[in-house]
């Protein structure tokens, strides 16, 4: 899902096959019946592997997007609005409770090591008692990732299979 045919694809709204981690993402979000159409989005990081496919993938499920960078001159302004946070840029503990508006959605990609314990972007035990939900790091968006992957893998041997019958 990271060829550039397939981010190609994608940008068209119609890949074969996907990111996994923003497939992920995506994943949890229609497993909890969260509606992703008319929504305030901001996904916070705009790598090629994980934001920009995360916020065409938005996009293209209706919601209107804004993408924070390290660019970006006050992300806290942006995320105050937001329905929905998504941080996928690798700084620690980056997003705080003052940074989210009540019964937000928050979905932490960030993987960190602070004093040899896994945290993520968002400061999940400053940020959780004020979100509707929210990714934990780890355990989150991690094995949403493996799954993706696992379940694309399937599939492609699937029509590698059919396609030789």
């Amino acid at each position: 899902g990271l060829t550039e045919t397939s981010l190609g694809s994608l940008t068209k709204g119609t890949p074969l096959f996907s990111p996994c981690t923003p497939l992920g993402c995506i994943y949890l979000l229609k497993k909890y019946n969260i509606e992703c159409k008319g929504k305030n989005v901001v996904v916070i990081g705009s790598s090629n592997l994980v934001g920009l496919p995360l916020s065409m993938m938005l996009i293209h499920h209706g919601a209107t997007v804004t993408i924070c960078n390290i660019n970006t001159l006050n992300t806290k302004q942006h995320t105050q609005r937001a329905d929905i946070v998504i941080s996928c840029c690798g700084v620690p503990n980056l997003v705080k409770n003052d940074w989210i508006k009540y019964n937000s959605i928050v979905i932490d990609v960030g993987i960190n090591k602070v004093d040899g314990k896994i945290v993520g972007d968002v400061d999940y035990e400053q940020v959780k008692d004020k979100c509707s939900y929210i990714s934990p790091v780890p355990g989150g968006v991690g094995p949403m990732t493996i799954a993706m992957l696992i379940k694309q893998i399937v599939e492609s041997a699937e029509m590698k299979h059919f396609n030789n019958l």
